[in-house]
């Protein structure tokens, strides 16, 4: 099993932002509990407050899929045609490059 890198980038629906980051603040801390969980980390648009986005490092695939299944993780799905207009979740295997610090989320957090 190898570390995966996962980015998870959503829009609100008109109306809904509030409520949209308020489910995903709800989701984190229990995430943080899993295991597998490296990295999970969620931002809010500077310029456009209804895109949020998750960063996440998980030990591997099966980890990542559980988490995907756990209630919490579930209960925000029951909920996503109401809250986000569009929703896009990649899984990534690092590509590192140039400076080992900066080119690897796994060496750059490890500093």
């Amino acid at each position: 099993m190898s570390e995966i890198v996962v980015v998870g980038s959503f829009t609100t629906r008109p109306g809904k932002e509030a409520d949209g980051l308020e489910a995903f603040k709800a989701i984190v801390e229990p995430t943080h509990g899993e295991e597998g969980c490296i990295l999970y980390a969620l931002h809010q648009g500077t310029d456009d407050p209804a895109r949020l986005a998750f960063v996440e490092r998980w030990e591997s695939r099966e980890l990542l899929n559980a988490h995907l299944e756990s209630e919490h993780v579930q209960a925000v799905l029951a909920r996503a045609d109401e809250l986000f207009a569009v929703g896009d979740i990649v899984v990534y295997d690092a590509v590192p490059g140039g400076e080992t610090k900066k080119g690897s989320l796994a060496e750059h957090a490890a500093s």
